[in-house]
């Protein structure tokens, strides 16, 4: 289509189409832009396309559906304000403070737990559960059998186990 047929058509048809759509999102500024967008898709057919025999009618169908989708991605990016007494019964899901001290308690104790293993026992612990090595791995990188790594590895856990059951056998005292 040439510039000069399009320039004809906006003239004629443009106040009217924006009327429309400003009723359409009650909105002069939004319903300016989907005027602009539905002329710059009638002008962006190609040549490919087929012609349009109803100009006016291919404007209004388009800025029908662009304010359609307009509607529709407002209402799904909205957020109605909440007035804050409703926000008092929304649980809060972040640890007290309490459970956070505790939880760096027991990390303290865990390490401290490793720290009472012999050397080899220890570094079986941390390569299995802490760098994520497989029993294979731990194996060739400390040069002893799977089975070994195996031993090792429950002897670890064992032990920061019971210091951790005994520790809380001895706070609920």
């Amino acid at each position: 289509m040439a510039d000069k047929d399009i320039r004809a058509l906006f003239l004629a048809h443009r106040r009217e189409l924006q009327a429309y759509l400003t009723r359409k999102v009650r909105d002069g500024e939004t319903a300016a832009e989907l005027t602009q967008e539905a002329f710059l898709r009638y002008a962006q057919q190609g040549p490919g396309a087929a012609a349009v025999v109803h100009p006016r009618s291919y404007l209004y169908r388009t800025a029908h559906n662009l304010a359609v989708d307009h509607v529709r991605r407002q209402r799904r990016e909205r957020t109605d304000p909440v007035p804050v007494d409703d926000m008092e019964g929304v649980a809060d899901e972040r640890p007290s403070p309490e459970r956070v001290a505790g939880g760096l308690s027991d990390v303290a104790a865990a390490r401290d737990a490793l720290l009472e293993l012999p050397e080899r026992t220890r570094q079986v612990f941390v390569l299995t559960r802490i760098d994520g090595l497989t029993y294979g791995d731990v194996a060739r990188r400390l040069q002893i059998s799977d089975s070994s790594v195996q031993k090792h590895l429950a002897r670890a856990v064992k032990h920061v186990m019971q210091r951790l059951r005994g520790r809380q056998a001895g706070s609920l005292e």
